[in-house]
């Protein structure tokens, strides 16, 4: 349901949609790993463009050049962008030996790279969503030289 004043409120007040983990996820990282590599949203609006998502930094560049259509619809935007920074997690995590998920006390899923630097993905994948910056294949690039 679109509320417009919720929707404002949200802004105004710095509410974000977004994930949390919750519990022991350091005492299972394969399965938070599993858990967070889902992305049902993005992987379901990827498909209805053609684009298979493979976990490679390939399907980054791709989802980059995605016509944003989600932009139109205020209520499925942070959701997917929610997504497309999971996702980016994801194949940084699978492709940057020793990155690896780290979740903060208050639930938010982070990529810690082998440097110690921890990336906020949920954060970049909704700029990402909303503006179309920085490039998911742009954040992968420089986590991959970190």
């Amino acid at each position: 349901m679109h509320i417009p004043f919720l929707d404002n409120w949200r802004k105004r007040h710095g509410a974000a949609h977004g994930v949390a983990v919750l519990g022991p996820s350091q005492d299972d990282p394969e399965g938070v790993a599993e858990l967070l590599s889902e992305c049902a949203l993005l992987r379901d609006q990827a498909a209805s463009a053609g684009l298979e998502l493979d976990d490679s930094p390939r399907s980054l560049e791709a989802l980059d050049q995605l016509l944003p259509r989600w932009r139109d619809d205020p209520e499925e935007l942070p959701w997917l962008g929610n997504d497309a920074g999971l996702y980016l997690g994801t194949v940084i995590v699978r492709t940057v030996p020793e990155a690896a998920w780290q979740v903060w006390p208050n639930g938010q899923p982070v990529v810690r790279l082998p440097s110690g630097r921890e990336i906020n993905v949920v954060e970049a994948g909704l700029d990402w969503a909303v503006s179309g910056a920085p490039e998911l294949s742009q954040i992968y690039a420089e986590a991959s030289e970190d």
